[in-house]
């Protein structure tokens, strides 16, 4: 299988990379920069310099594709960024039946303690934009799976569960956590996130929006305490953690979400595998 890639460097992508060509696909990667590049060569894969500006040199090198895996994020267009791809998936892989497989966000669907994809969404301003594209999608002749992933570990100490290390600490050592730290977070180690993508486009159809969570659902006071150990937590009112990290972040953070996973569970024979998130956090206190 002939798989066209975005974001092939970044914490999913760099995961799902190695999945795809341990199976034999042959994989193309749309990259920005030499490093990427070279990054995606050294892995075995191709790497095509593209301007993610440019919709139809997107559209162009998705249409050799047998299926596509979109993982790339832009800073500071996101949006824009986001949309210029989909159009192009739109146009390169409409009406052909190949895959596309996008990627959400869990938070677009707001809290909830039992959340699946029939739920409507609701999501923080944040992730808001997200959901006019996505609809979008879902009104093409494409065939479409959107991956929400929860909150991604297991990438060696990046990405949104590294903040709760930074959290200040009061006089006597504890631990801020963010918030009350009552809420869940639905979580996902990055390596079955990895498996995930890379039996959806093997399956070579579209299973609309599939909730990328394994099912293990922590409160944030939970993890805050793998990572103080000892030293134990301190809890803080929800409007000192919109002061210091800004309101729309915050919002996303305090989200209480939990969600079993189940259609997941459904594709390709995949359960998730690796360690939780408070395992890791837990065994990353005491290294």
């Amino acid at each position: 299988m002939h798989v066209v890639m975005t974001g092939a460097t970044g914490l999913i992508g760099s995961a799902v990379l190695p999945r795809l060509l341990e199976r034999g696909d042959r994989v193309t990667a749309l990259v920005r920069s030499e490093d990427a590049a070279l990054a995606v060569e050294r892995a075995g894969a191709a790497a095509v310099a593209i301007d993610f500006g440019d919709a139809d040199a997107i559209a162009a090198a998705f249409a050799q594709a047998d299926g596509v895996i979109h993982l790339a994020a832009a800073g500071d267009d996101a949006e824009g960024f986001d949309r210029r791809v989909a159009a192009a998936a739109v146009r390169a892989l409409g009406g052909t039946g190949r895959p596309y497989v996008h990627t959400g966000g869990v938070w677009v669907y707001g809290a909830g303690d039992d959340l699946t994809e029939t739920d409507p969404v609701d999501p923080p301003a944040l992730t808001a934009w997200r959901t006019g594209i996505i609809e979008a999608l879902e009104g093409a002749d494409v065939a479409l799976t959107v991956i929400h992933p929860g909150i991604v570990y297991g990438d060696g100490g990046t990405g949104i569960p590294q903040l709760l290390a930074q959290q200040p600490r009061t006089d006597d050592g504890r631990l801020t956590t963010l918030g009350s730290g009552e809420q869940h977070w639905t979580t996902i180690h990055v390596d079955d996130l990895a498996r995930l993508y890379a039996v959806v486009v093997a399956a070579g159809e579209g299973f609309g929006p599939v909730l990328g969570v394994g099912g293990v659902n922590p409160t944030v006071a939970e993890l805050s305490a793998a990572v103080a150990g000892d030293a134990g937590i301190a809890t803080e009112d929800p409007s000192a953690t919109e002061e210091r990290l800004g309101a729309p972040f915050a919002a996303a953070l305090l989200l209480d979400q939990q969600a079993s996973g189940t259609k997941a569970r459904t594709i390709g024979g995949w359960t998730p595998t690796r360690p939780t998130l408070v395992e890791e956090l837990a065994r990353g206190s005491r290294d």
